[in-house]
């Protein structure tokens, strides 16, 4: 592992608002950057009242105003709501007001139902252009040359960083096949993780971006003095899963000592099953479950995301994982 990251949800937590979520982002990523955490990443996501990044952009840019090192970007823009170019003089715009440090991820769903996704892009195209949108969307990045007939402005030279994100093995493929960074979202649909970097590794193509494969996981992670207290602050997001996952979505609730009384065992179990790839309890415990996660993965850089009702709690949650983190990373690997 070279690089461990952040992905950030800006939750809302119940009995606060969308104002609090921003600022808790910002508060979060100074954090992280004092904590030595390589890149910090926002998603977008629409008509969830329990999410405050939907104009993901715009929250980068405010994250990276309130930042100076690290790198700020997208965990990540789904192509298919926008049109490249708009996208890509958005975050040719970051880049220019924040150099070197805009990352761009791109996925290939809506991140959201089917009538917010109309919402957004009026109208529904019955082909799959993502392939296409991502090699124009880069195509705006380059130096081009100056008789183009379209061109992002500002965009043009600024070679912002693509990574392909995906949870299944289209994404593996096309990264692969484009020669681009790849994200995996394990730490919400880990059954294809291992299929997928398979796939991505064995087929990847060098090309002007990148010369070898370099491939980013995601994992779950709640930390605290002890098992039970990291138990009890992770459960406002298994509770927020399973009101997704059951169609009521909501804010972050509060955290509960029995989440058996609140969800059906059915349905509990499949949540447990989706946010399986995590680590949660004390530091030790913590440790312990990363390093199995590192081990049989063997990933180039670990990218770990939680929601913790509690503001104070998910900061110090954080700051403990970057600290295991930096332990690990100086470890060697198991064979």
């Amino acid at each position: 592992m070279q690089n461990f990251s952040l992905l950030d949800l800006s939750p809302v937590p119940e009995g606060q608002t969308a104002a609090d979520a921003l600022a808790g982002s910002v508060d979060l990523a100074r954090a992280a950057e004092g904590a030595g955490y390589h890149r910090f990443w926002l998603a977008e996501h629409h008509n969830m009242p329990g999410i405050a990044s939907a104009a993901t952009a715009v929250v980068i840019g405010h994250v990276a105003a309130a930042t100076r090192r690290m790198r700020i970007g997208a965990g990540g823009i789904m192509l298919p709501n926008h049109a490249p170019l708009v996208i890509a003089e958005q975050f040719g715009t970051l880049a220019t007001l924040y150099p070197d440090r805009i990352d761009l991820g791109l996925g290939r769903a809506p991140g959201t139902d089917m009538a917010t996704a109309r919402a957004l892009r009026r109208h529904m195209a019955p082909d799959d252009s993502f392939p296409q949108d991502v090699q124009e969307l880069i195509g705006y990045f380059s130096d081009g040359v100056d008789a183009a007939p379209v061109r992002a402005i500002p965009g043009t030279g600024t070679h912002v960083p693509v990574w392909i994100l995906g949870s299944s093995l289209y994404g593996a493929q096309l990264a692969a096949y484009l020669g681009l960074p790849y994200a995996f979202a394990s730490h919400f649909a880990p059954d294809m993780l291992e299929q997928a970097l398979t796939v991505y590794r064995s087929t990847f193509q060098p090309s002007a971006h990148l010369d070898r494969p370099y491939v980013m996981m995601a994992a779950g992670v709640c930390v605290a003095d002890t098992d039970s207290e990291a138990a009890y602050l992770r459960s406002s997001q298994l509770l927020a899963f399973a009101r997704l996952r059951t169609g009521r979505p909501g804010k972050l609730p509060y955290p509960t000592h029995d989440i058996g009384t609140e969800v059906p065992p059915a349905v509990l179990a499949q949540v447990r099953h989706a946010l399986s790839c995590s680590a949660t309890g004390s530091a030790k415990s913590v440790q312990n479950q990363l390093r199995d996660i590192i081990d049989t993965f063997q990933p180039d850089e670990l990218m770990v995301t939680g929601m913790i009702h509690d503001q104070t709690a998910r900061v110090r949650s954080f700051q403990m994982a970057a600290d295991i983190l930096t332990d690990l990373r100086a470890a060697p690997v198991a064979a």
